[in-house]
């Protein structure tokens, strides 16, 4: 079953601006390009940080606002930044990044914990190579119904149990996978449920599925599945 990482799914031709870029360029940038933000190279290429178009809205924002009455409800950075003429001046650093091979899954959980909208993304050497935003995850779903219900039945449950002419049925209908049919083990339910979510682009599963024998259950306690996913 392949794994999707952020490299399936990354902007691999991003734009992206320097240190020294004037305020009025960058957002040229953003309006020719149609983005929402750009990295901030330094010399050697690596991202020294990120301008959104939240950290270019602090000028307009102070815009005609007396300084006294734009201090009172405005933070240090944010009055540092109305005040910027450079890309140095209004960024946000440092930035957080992710690396080609990050999963998918992974790398939602850091845009999450991190409170972030997009990660540039850094080689070995910690230089630009493209950049993934949250709307790139979402690709993921983009897989037709066929192709998911293939990675299903060829790749997730292969070594499992045999599905053509076997005991349990998949279909597949807007993402969301229904397993029917009867199994001898608890286990081997719990397991082929268990892969089937795993697969990129499933929505949801409709576990239907029965067994014989509760192999879970020994002497009334319950035990674990005999495999464990991380």
């Amino acid at each position: 079953m392949k794994l999707w990482r952020v490299d399936d799914v990354m902007t691999k031709d991003v734009v992206s601006v320097t240190e020294d870029t004037p305020y009025r360029d960058i957002v040229d940038l953003l309006i020719d390009r149609r983005v929402s933000a750009v990295p901030v190279v330094d010399r050697s290429g690596r991202p020294a940080g990120l301008v959104s178009e939240a950290d270019l809205l602090h000028k307009v924002e102070a815009g005609g606002a007396a300084p006294r009455i734009f201090d009172a409800w405005r933070r240090r950075g944010d009055r540092a930044k109305a005040g910027g003429r450079t890309a140095a001046d209004v960024m946000t650093s440092p930035v957080v990044t992710a690396e080609p091979s990050l999963s998918l899954a992974a790398a939602a959980r850091r845009m999450h914990r991190e409170h972030v909208k997009r990660l540039p993304v850094v080689d070995s050497s910690g230089q630009l190579v493209g950049i993934v935003t949250r709307s790139d995850l979402l690709k993921l779903h983009c897989r037709t119904d066929g192709e998911i219900r293939r990675d299903v039945v060829d790749d997730a449950l292969h070594h499992v149990i045999a599905i053509n002419g076997g005991p349990v049925q998949v279909e597949c209908v807007d993402g969301v996978v229904t397993l029917a049919g009867r199994v001898q083990f608890r286990s081997t339910a719990d397991l082929v449920a268990s892969l089937t979510r795993q697969v990129p682009g499933v929505v949801a599963v409709a576990d239907g599925l029965t067994f014989d024998i509760d192999d879970n259950v020994i002497s009334g306690s319950r035990i674990g599945t005999p495999f464990s996913f991380g």
